[in-house]
């Protein structure tokens, strides 16, 4: 069959099919447009290596794992207090300058650091792949209670720095051992994981296309992320009705700039809920809370965290978990 140009109706077709394929490759080329145009702004972080501490192997059980760690201590006669680090998301490295960052300051300032290598990396067996935040605030229970043991830390307050996704593990630790003196969620999200995911997304495909474009995809791409194996067990995580049952001394500390996690959300949320703490924005850090000239964990908020440990440790009043919202810690 012919049209009236004399065309078949299978060529009308060919055209037709070439005519889409050429619309799809062309918004997709629009969709990407900023990337061509757009470098990566983030400078790496800067901070010590690992090679720069002196530390002690360690290994605990956690059940059937056993997992491993390095124990730094500060200088001078203890009791120290002790913080327990808890990783973020994804695989974890030993040489992550985040963590030695927070490491180095809290060492430096009378704080003892326990910093556990993540079930499935280095030297700690198991996998963090499909475990829930159920099972991986087990491994950081497991690591306060190898600290307990210790002579060294006979009379010590111990508590918890949840670190990014940390900051969602640290409660559900701390919900079931109540005994902690202090924890810490550093740009950890407190919003539940649908609505973190969705957040993220769109911040990662922002910086491959417009950002109305990606505000179209992102709820697509993030539903399918969180049928994972690395998410799908905690994908209907809120960690809200965990820091309801927290009594120990809470600070949340945030960068005003951290595009992964929705900081004014997450301090609605504990505004709504009446979760009490100290909580801070830092205005120019990211999402390592770093300092933007010197590319450096901010030292205002290194400082904050020896003050808030050290003040939660004595049991000092204002380190007590009084009203939200916007406290900020004394200087």
């Amino acid at each position: 069959m012919r049209s009236k140009r004399g065309e078949t109706t299978e060529t009308m077709k060919i055209k037709k099919i070439l005519v889409a394929s050429l619309l799809v490759v062309a918004l997709f080329g629009v969709a990407l447009l900023p990337a061509m145009f757009t470098g990566d702004t983030h400078a790496p972080l800067a901070g010590p290596e690992l090679s720069s501490f002196e530390y002690e192997e360690v290994e605990f059980d956690n059940r059937d794992l056993q997992l491993a760690g390095m124990l730094f201590f500060p200088e001078g006669e203890g009791p120290f207090p002790v913080a327990v680090i808890i990783h973020g998301s994804g695989t974890s490295r030993r040489n992550s300058t985040w963590y030695l960052s927070v490491t180095r300051h809290l060492q430096g300032n009378g704080i003892a650091v326990l910093l556990p290598d993540k079930r499935g990396c280095e030297k700690s067996e198991g996998s963090w792949v499909g475990a829930g935040f159920d099972e991986l605030a087990t491994d950081a229970l497991a690591a306060a209670d190898f600290v307990r043991s210790r002579t060294e830390f006979e009379g010590s307050s111990i508590g918890l720095v949840g670190m990014s996704q940390g900051g969602w593990i640290a409660p559900v630790a701390v919900s079931r051992d109540p005994v902690f003196a202090f924890v810490v969620s550093m740009s950890g999200a407190t919003v539940p994981t649908a609505r973190q995911l969705l957040h993220e997304e769109i911040y990662n495909m922002s910086a491959y296309t417009w950002p109305f474009i990606a505000r179209m995809l992102a709820p697509i791409s993030s539903k399918q992320i969180l049928k994972m194996d690395h998410v799908k067990a905690y994908a209907d995580f809120d960690p809200i009705p965990y820091w309801l049952r927290v009594e120990a001394p809470k600070f949340f500390a945030f960068g005003g700039g951290d595009m992964n996690v929705t900081v004014e959300e997450s301090l609605e949320a504990l505004r709504a809920n009446n979760i009490d703490g100290w909580a801070k924005v830092y205005p120019n850090g990211g999402h390592a809370i770093a300092d933007p000239e010197s590319h450096t964990v901010a030292r205002d908020f290194l400082n904050d965290l020896v003050e808030f440990i050290h003040q939660a440790s004595k049991g000092s009043s204002s380190a007590s978990n009084e009203a939200m919202p916007d406290q900020t810690p004394g200087r």
